[in-house]
């Protein structure tokens, strides 16, 4: 590629006299395709960061549109923006910011079929996305591929960063995502942030955290946070390391012509399952409250959920479940729900495979559906 011209030299003039950058650090940048899944929270000021920085081409790959509930922590949005793309939303903004940077909108969500075949373009991948099947997905054709992957998540007041699968100059790889994280969690035990909410700037600083461990991995400044969780709490601006090394037993240890992609990461962290479960209609559940029917109604939403409204039912959070799985009864009825539906049918289905449970319904829709049908 050409060297950087007297427009781009002026452009990133406040980062060129940085010793540890340079003018060979800026053509780095420019030489540089960085690929960021997810045009969301994360995704929003990482694009801005990268973009600002220079680097020279950026994927932006993202299927979903505008929500009127994003514009807190999204910002790269407007109201007047609900309802279109975010990746082409991203694109024509960005491009704004800085008409250097190639930019390349790729509207689809990341999948088994086209994640190695997106990320292959990519020197580096930048881990946007709010859901462990995708997460996984990621970190394994990052590693099928030999790109490394720049990690970051996000709940409530709480973030962590890392980089996983980080190659090193002689040819070797760091830890990657399964090295920490050798197995998914319960399904439904970490709420997503439309469950448990999000604190607007937090994404701002976990994706500002995730652009910094992009620009020193390509201009080979400072120390990349390889074998490093960092975990920050915005209540108490306490910052924590975790350290993590290369697990013996991971199934996707390095790249390999031998690996592939699993057939359905969403079998495997849980998510979906062939197997029928009991229901229930929320004016079933209505008919059996009228008749004081004998059954035992169980929420498994969070507390605060509960406390802004609520069935009168006994609550055990999903993550509770395990160790209270004795207060369920294996001698009648039990409706378990949650705010959709979704984290309930998985609770049924680790119950009915695990401990044996034959008598658990789930309430179909959920308190959504009942607070519309029936009302509260």
């Amino acid at each position: 590629m050409e060297s950087l011209s007297q427009s781009e030299l002026k452009h990133y003039q406040r980062q060129v006299i940085l010793p540890e950058i340079g003018v060979a650090g800026q053509e780095a940048l420019k030489r540089a395709k960085v690929l960021v899944v997810g045009a969301g929270g994360l995704g929003v000021p990482l694009l801005q960061y990268l973009v600002a920085a220079g680097v020279g081409e950026i994927g932006i790959v993202d299927a979903d549109s505008v929500d009127i509930t994003n514009l807190h922590r999204q910002v790269l949005y407007s109201v007047q923006d609900e309802g279109m793309s975010k990746a082409k939303v991203a694109e024509e903004k960005l491009k704004r910011l800085n008409p250097h940077v190639k930019i390349n909108a790729i509207q689809e969500f990341i999948t088994r079929e086209n994640a190695c075949s997106i990320i292959r373009e990519y020197d580096i991948v930048a881990d946007g996305t709010d859901n462990f099947a995708t997460r996984y997905l990621i970190n394994d054709a990052c590693v099928i591929e030999g790109k490394t992957n720049v990690f970051a998540s996000i709940t409530q007041f709480k973030g962590q960063v890392s980089v996983f699968n980080f190659k090193y100059e002689d040819g070797s790889f760091g830890p990657n995502y399964r090295d920490l994280f050798p197995e998914p969690p319960l399904a439904g035990s970490v709420p997503s942030c439309a469950e448990a909410g999000v604190i607007g700037v937090l994404p701002g600083l976990l994706g500002t955290m995730q652009a910094n461990e992009v620009i020193k991995i390509i201009t080979k400044t400072g120390k990349p946070l390889v074998g490093t969780l960092l975990i920050y709490d915005s209540l108490t601006t306490i910052l924590e390391h975790l350290d993590f090394e290369r697990d013996p037993n991971n199934p996707f240890p390095a790249p390999s012509k031998d690996l592939v992609l699993l057939d359905d990461y969403e079998v495997f962290c849980g998510t979906k399952t062939e197997v029928k479960m009991k229901e229930i209609s929320v004016q079933e559940l209505k008919a059996w409250q009228d008749e004081k029917k004998d059954f035992q109604f169980i929420d498994v939403r969070e507390p605060f959920e509960y406390d802004e409204a609520n069935l009168g039912a006994e609550l055990i959070p999903v993550g509770d479940v395990e160790m209270n799985k004795d207060k369920i009864s294996k001698d009648k009825d039990v409706v378990i729900h949650c705010r959709s539906g979704a984290r309930s049918a998985n609770v049924i289905l680790y119950l009915e495979q695990n401990h044996g449970y034959t008598n658990l319904y789930n309430l179909k829709g959920g308190i959504l559906a009942y607070q519309k049908e029936i009302g509260l």
